[in-house]
């Protein structure tokens, strides 16, 4: 059997059916479909747990059907929210380029990340995913990839995805009763 990081793997829950997709990295950086397991969404009300013992049995038939499918054993999955608690938002980070002779480092892009996270959320919502859009160097904008590059300042656009904190815990909880972990 090939190596396990080979292998990324899909969950999305949704109120109408539960699916889950195994893909194989390709050695040009692709990605093969090789399995693929559905199963009605039992528990689950518009994105919502509402059922959490069939909810859990829904997701462990979606995940076995795709190990079956795939050949592969499961144990952790990228896991899709959807539903009414699940929102967005645009915000923008900004830092100075702390790195010798002013390049731009990995860290200055994590940094300038993390300062567009630090906005304040409404009591019982978390951040679940930060898209950045696309960066600003010394005021010149609609930079893709500033690493490497010279600078004094960096910004970045991001695109905040936020959820309700207990409606993604429950649904991670029933992931983890399922037997696999969410990366």
């Amino acid at each position: 059997m090939a190596r396990k990081e080979r292998y990324l793997v899909g969950l999305d829950v949704g109120t109408s059916k539960i699916t889950t997709i195994v893909g194989e990295t390709t050695d040009d950086g692709g990605l093969d479909i090789i399995g693929i397991g559905l199963a009605e969404s039992k528990g689950i009300r518009r994105g919502v747990v509402v059922n959490l013992e069939a909810a859990v049995e829904s997701i462990k038939k979606a995940i076995d059907e795709a190990e079956l499918t795939a050949g592969v054993e499961i144990d952790s999955v990228h896991l899709a929210l959807s539903g009414a608690h699940v929102k967005a938002f645009n915000s923008r980070g900004v830092v100075a380029v702390a790195g010798k002779n002013r390049e731009i480092t990995r860290e200055d892009v994590r940094r300038a990340i993390d300062a567009a996270k630090g906005v304040a959320l409404p009591s019982g919502r978390e951040i679940l995913h930060v898209l950045p859009q696309d960066f600003v160097v010394d005021e010149q904008d609609g930079i893709g990839a500033p690493i490497g590059m010279t600078g004094s300042r960096l910004e970045v656009n991001v695109h905040v995805v936020t959820g309700s904190a207990s409606s993604t815990q429950n649904t991670v909880a029933c992931v983890n009763r399922a037997g696999v972990a969410v990366v």
